[in-house]
């Protein structure tokens, strides 16, 4: 109740600034305030679509100001700020999602979306209507649009004379880096790691100083964050097709006028495809980078690793909370 109220309390707030801003003419409309939590850095790809395609198209009526570095809100709690009324906006992976509701843990299964074009598909399919309708009733987030993240692939300090990963067994005893949800865990636990669970925020330090044998992530971010410093080798495991939502508060969204709503949400699409784009050339030209400072990478045996961490989800109890037929779907929109 008390959520709802705030709900209704900053709907009306919005509304009547927008009302008192447009009847008198010759006064300025109030401008909106919104803030994007995130504990990607000011360069990360999907940091500079919003600032340079999202901001641009949502300056006539809002200022946008982005926090990087989750300085903020804390990795993992900005979905709650934005419930209880402190956030704007975020950058929400799926698995901080199945927190909230364990059935978008099916988004965060390895090898279960093939790449980029998959993942727009399954987003803009009627599958995702109970998601998104559940999310924005219980939690007041709306889901804007689906950005792409990469290709995540295993990320190790030692060298391959020292560990060389072809297949899960490879990675027994091999503390990894993975955030701290459920579903991230569970993930680690399939690829054959120990996961660790770490802020993405100290997994730098971690790697330079061995508190973890390495993490996962698509190749612009270990550029971007300059984890090739304290990473000597790379197993091009692909074991996620990893996206992130654009979440948006539903109090805000539902404050503004239809047209503002029409350019919020083309704003948001715009900058996701954007920035699809982009991860998409960094993924295909930063490989001779990363190795001319000095990091192997290699493709280990993938259908080997795709069998293994698909037949630890079934009969699992994340496997329990997906919808009946979703899956097939997925699998068919692939197709």
């Amino acid at each position: 109740m008390l959520k709802l109220t705030r709900r209704a309390a900053l709907t009306a707030t919005i509304a009547a600034g927008l009302v008192a801003g447009t009847a008198t003419t010759g006064l300025a409309q109030d401008r909106l305030t919104l803030r994007l939590a995130t504990a990607g850095s000011e360069t990360d790809q999907r940091s500079v679509a919003m600032a340079q395609v999202f901001a641009p198209m949502v300056a006539e009526f809002a200022d946008y100001q982005p926090g990087y570095n989750a300085t903020l809100f804390a990795q993992g709690t900005e979905l709650e700020a934005i419930s209880r009324g402190n956030l704007e906006m975020s950058i929400a992976s799926a698995q901080e999602l199945a927190q909230f509701f364990p059935e978008f843990s099916i988004f965060a299964t390895g090898y279960v979306h093939q790449d980029a074009a998959h993942q727009v598909r399954v987003f803009n399919d009627p599958l995702m209507d109970p998601f998104e309708a559940k999310v924005e009733d219980e939690l007041g987030v709306k889901l804007l649009s689906v950005m792409y993240l990469g290709r995540r692939h295993v990320n190790l300090r030692q060298t391959r004379e020292e560990l060389d990963v072809q297949t899960p067994e490879d990675l027994a005893g091999v503390n990894l880096r993975m955030p701290g949800t459920d579903a991230w865990q569970f993930l680690g636990k399939a690829l054959g790691a120990s996961p660790t669970p770490m802020a993405f925020t100290e997994v730098y330090t971690g790697l330079s100083t061995g508190a973890v044998d390495g993490q996962d992530n698509p190749l612009p971010t270990v550029v971007d964050a300059k984890f090739y410093e304290v990473t000597s080798q790379i197993a091009l495991t692909s074991h996620l097709v990893d996206l992130n939502y654009i979440a948006f508060s539903k109090e805000v969204w539902d404050g503004l006028t239809p047209d503002q709503q029409l350019t919020v949400q083309r704003a948001a699409d715009a900058a996701a495809a954007w920035g699809r784009l982009k991860q998409l050339d960094k993924e295909n030209s930063l490989a001779d980078f990363i190795r001319a400072q000095g990091v192997e990478i290699y493709t280990p045996d993938l259908e080997a690793f795709r069998t293994h961490v698909q037949a630890q989800y079934v009969g699992s109890e994340v496997a329990a909370s997906w919808p009946e037929g979703v899956l097939e779907r997925i699998n068919e929109l692939g197709n």
